[in-house]
């Protein structure tokens, strides 16, 4: 087991920064403004002596006083609002707080609460942030986008079109609230610089009836826009980041199941994108198999699968740990595909269901009818959970699916029949929708399962008494650390190489592989020293397969990460005419 770095961030910066901003104009810019602890030097020099009381603070009074406000707000779509305020008012203090209070704080700016944000989106509007990119304006596309853009080196873009919001679905032009949460990840996990990162949101109509209805919404009142018209207006905008940011990640979010695996493979081979629904799930669901099969000693390709849910995150995770059984064990793709039985709405995916009801991305896991000719149906003719088990014998049981409860004691004890410890990861969020309360699991397979979840539980009691950690398998862990490696190194390309690297590095930080009963992966307290071990691999990946854009060399990545990364301290201000702004 590697060890984690703590991370700990210094009172004060050495760096010096030459501005040219001063009065008001830098009280109200939140990359500089500094607030009460601007020095005396410093309120002199830009004009803020008048302008802010007596006391110069420190950081971390300022972090006292922001948290006891904080604090004072009881609901957290009321905490979410506050700290949307401060981020507004000063990046600095925004992110020095959340790194103080990380676990506490990162459910408020972003799920679940941020989901309940983007869904009154138009009701608690106040300031815009990010780009809005509509389709009934895009031939002012290119002149909008560099409006925003224009001098800046943009490292990182987030955007969606917000058809599949957390869990809530389409949400139209609120989702520039999910592509700004995700940025924010970005820098507080991974130290991505704020100034270097832009949200957007592809407007393209909505389909949300109570939307469309309310005279309030702040978005193009429109039915979705959708195939041709939908392709080129998606394709205009990847297009101009081509052009104009070559080098920088472009990251899909909440793209609906029709568009976020096509739009992907569309494009993962000319720039470097990454769909965190899909990548994301899967890379931080292959760690944690990584890791327990660490634990039981057996390898990838050992394993059979069964994936209850067939979305974009069922599918991602398949075709991620499928990737990876080609690439770590020699495995065919024919034959790795052969190890994965999907379920999802219809059932087992299998031949006889007919292309009206298997998408596309799916056809490489259809499992032929023959196989299972001898096993009982429904009344409808499908292939259920329990028979699936039954037959399988699966050693990995994964739930994608929000189906509360699906994996009930039948399921998990004719699993534990099959194999000595079963790998149980119910992923579904938020937590009433989890496909078995791990303790249930846990107690089910007396103490043998390997448990990971998509939302946060207590541990589990072993039958010795002892606490079994159960792992958050949060995309959070892992994604900021992918993206960070590839800004690093500049790709050409997000690779499934530098992906399965990333989640290989993660997985050898499980603590599981010291004590079998602490969590698969670290805790999330650790995650921005989990997601700097991420990107290092992921950079050292893309120099492996000689894609990197950079002049430096393989082994000066650690150091020019470290040097890289965007640290929430205070430097020393300089004015200059000149200076930035």
């Amino acid at each position: 087991m590697q060890k984690l770095a703590k991370t700990i961030f210094p009172m004060h910066s050495e760096l010096v920064f030459k501005v040219a901003l001063r009065g008001d104009t830098l009280l109200t810019s939140p990359r500089w403004n500094k607030g009460t602890a601007f020095t005396k030097e410093e309120r002199n020099d830009f004009g803020l002596t008048g302008r802010l009381p007596f006391r110069v603070n420190t950081i971390e009074e300022q972090c006292e006083r922001a948290y006891d406000q904080l604090c004072s707000r009881e609901s957290p779509i009321q905490k979410n609002l506050f700290l949307q305020s401060l981020k507004e008012q000063n990046w600095v203090l925004y992110y020095s707080l959340l790194s103080r209070h990380l676990k506490e704080l990162t459910s408020i700016i972003y799920t679940p609460t941020e989901a309940e944000a983007i869904e009154n989106y138009s009701h608690l509007f106040r300031r815009s942030e990010g780009l809005f990119l509509t389709f009934p304006n895009q031939d002012s596309m290119e002149e909008d986008f560099l409006e925003q853009t224009r001098g800046k080196d943009i490292e990182l873009i987030v955007c969606t079109d917000a058809e599949a919001i957390l869990g809530i679905g389409d949400q139209g032009v609120g989702g520039i609230g999910i592509s700004s949460a995700k940025s924010a990840i970005y820098t507080l996990l991974a130290g991505i610089n704020p100034a270097k990162a832009l949200s957007v949101t592809l407007d393209v109509g909505t389909d949300n009836e109570k939307l469309l209805n309310d005279h309030l919404y702040v978005g193009w009142p429109s039915r979705r826009v959708r195939s041709d018209e939908y392709d080129r207006f998606i394709d205009k905008f990847v297009q101009l980041i081509r052009k104009h940011h070559p080098h920088c990640l472009l990251h899909f979010e909440d793209f609906g199941v029709t568009n976020a695996q096509r739009l992907l493979e569309l494009y993962r081979n000319e720039h470097s994108v990454f769909n965190d629904d899909i990548q994301g799930t899967g890379a931080v669901t292959l760690a944690a198999l990584m890791a327990a099969i660490g634990v039981t000693k057996s390898k990838l390709a050992d394993q059979r699968y069964v994936i209850f849910g067939a979305g974009s995150a069922g599918l991602g995770i398949a075709k991620q740990v499928r990737d990876a059984i080609i690439l770590t064990d020699g495995v065919s793709r024919e034959e790795a595909n052969k190890k994965f039985y999907l379920i999802d709405r219809f059932g087992l995916i299998k031949q006889s269901l007919g292309p009206n009801k298997i998408r596309p991305a799916l056809q490489e896991f259809v499992r032929p009818d023959e196989e299972w000719s001898d096993i009982a149906t429904n009344d409808t003719g499908e292939v259920e959970l329990l028979e699936v088990v039954r037959k399988v014998r699966p050693t990995v049981l994964i739930g994608c699916s929000t189906k509360g409860g699906a994996f009930t004691e039948r399921v998990v004890r004719t699993m534990k029949e099959g194999c000595e410890r079963p790998i149980i990861f119910p992923l579904s969020n938020p937590s009433n929708l989890v496909e078995v309360n791990p303790k249930d699991a846990n107690d089910w397979t007396e103490g043998m399962a390997l448990l990971a979840t998509g939302s946060p539980f207590p541990p589990a009691k072993m039958p010795n008494g002892k606490d079994y950690i159960i792992a958050e398998c949060n995309n959070a862990l892992i994604y900021p650390g992918l993206g960070f490696g590839s800004m690093l190194s500049q790709s050409r390309q997000m690779t499934d190489g530098m992906i399965i690297a990333g989640a290989r590095r993660l997985a050898a930080l499980s603590p599981a592989l010291k004590d079998p009963d602490s969590g698969l992966l670290p805790d999330f307290q650790d995650a921005p020293a989990a997601n700097f071990e991420v990107a290092i691999a992921v950079a050292e990946h893309a120099f492996d397969e000689g894609i990197q854009g950079v002049s430096w060399s393989r082994d000066e990545v650690r150091i020019k990460a470290e040097d890289k990364q965007w640290k929430p301290v205070y430097g020393r201000y300089e004015y200059d005419e000149q200076g930035a702004r």
